[in-house]
């Protein structure tokens, strides 16, 4: 139901479906509202999304960002102007609170605006009245306010940048929008919901593989969703109707997952009698790999103690990035197994530490 009725919060993660809960307890209510997270995490898509199951849906949603307008012009921009207030003041204009009455009013990186605006801004939350720059008639303001920042607005307090005061007033009802390196399981979703988007307009989409996905789920996202955005429309420009796989990725995308390397030198030689399945090798998937050898047999941490017919076939080439990841993948899967679903077992039969494998499952998405 949550997802029908916020078509734009995507996700299915326990950190948005947190948000999603969020919005749903404080949208039909009065209550103002702030935002926090990082640059690109998705505020405003938020905000849209309060506005649009509230009681105010049928009345304006007004964005304004306050960092993008300078000082002496922010006043005007939310309050508006009568005419001759200022050189090039030609005519009476609207501001976004006019605007939005009865409705819902956006305050993006509120963390921006100056001292002297947020005075302004205070007397109209608290007074629920404003005036036009340059006139003197007061308007009443049936305003609900939401406000985002990415920065840490205690921090600004502490350093005389923002008042304590207005903090207060806005920081009534907070939700905390999660970096997109915080929820990677989402990451398949997000590309899904924006290559629709570009295939909504006519074009056609890549096919990312699995080796791929499961790098884009370790990379960090300094960026977060917006830069995921920007890399599903390079790819749709690149390998339009394409299969895009781990080495058709941008390079800063082309993540090493842990234990590659050491798995690459596990790797049996060419000529090797002795070989390795991939589902029951002896792995510690954070830190190291070992092949199991006759001397090993008797340790009670491996998965099983012989296997058999890992080394692939060589002749036709092999995708060695694709290769490691399937294994790790299976030997998780078959330790996951073997223990009945027990993380804390499973981490032993792996030489692993719990939190390393409880990382690893939430980055391979497993079950």
């Amino acid at each position: 139901m949550q997802q029908t009725l916020l078509p734009n919060l995507v996700g299915a993660g326990p950190a948005m479906q947190q948000v999603k809960k969020l919005i749903h307890q404080v949208a039909n209510t009065d209550a103002s509202v702030l935002i926090l997270g990082e640059s690109g995490t998705g505020k405003e898509v938020v905000a849209q999304a309060l506005h649009s199951i509230s009681i105010r849906s049928e009345k304006a949603f007004i964005p304004i960002n306050c960092g993008a307008i300078p000082g002496e012009l922010l006043e005007s921009e939310l309050f508006g102007h009568e005419k001759g207030a200022f050189t090039g003041a030609i005519t009476a204009r609207k501001g976004r609170f006019e605007m939005a009455e009865k409705g819902t009013i956006f305050l993006d990186e509120i963390g921006d605006m100056p001292l002297p605006m947020q005075v302004k801004l205070l007397r109209v939350l608290q007074e629920r009245i404003y005036e036009r720059v340059g006139g003197n008639k007061s308007f009443e303001c049936d305003v609900r306010v939401i406000a985002a920042t990415h920065r840490n607005l205690e921090d600004n307090i502490s350093d005389g940048t923002f008042r304590e005061d207005l903090f207060y007033r806005l920081n009534v009802f907070p939700i905390e929008m999660p970096s997109l390196r915080e929820r990677p399981e989402d990451i398949p979703e997000l590309f899904d919901f924006m290559f629709k988007k570009i295939q909504d307009s006519g074009r056609k989409i890549p096919n990312l593989s699995q080796t791929a996905l499961i790098a884009l789920q370790n990379y960090h996202w300094p960026g977060n969703v917006r830069e995921l955005g920007n890399l599903a429309e390079r790819l749709s420009i690149l390998f339009p109707g394409l299969n895009v796989g781990y080495d058709d990725l941008p390079v800063k995308y082309q993540v090493e997952l842990d234990g590659n390397e050491v798995l690459k030198q596990a790797e049996p030689p060419i000529n090797s009698d002795v070989s390795v399945q991939a589902d029951s090798s002896d792995i510690d998937t954070g830190t190291s790999a070992k092949t199991i050898s006759e001397s090993e047999e008797s340790k009670p941490s491996s998965i099983e103690s012989q296997t058999s017919d890992l080394s692939p076939n060589l002749s036709d080439g092999l995708d060695l990035k694709s290769y490691l990841v399937e294994m790790e993948v299976q030997l998780i899967q078959k330790a996951l197994e073997q223990t009945e679903g027990n993380v804390s077992q499973a981490a032993k039969l792996l030489q692993t530490n719990r939190t390393t494998l409880v990382e690893k499952i939430r980055k391979f998405n497993l079950n």
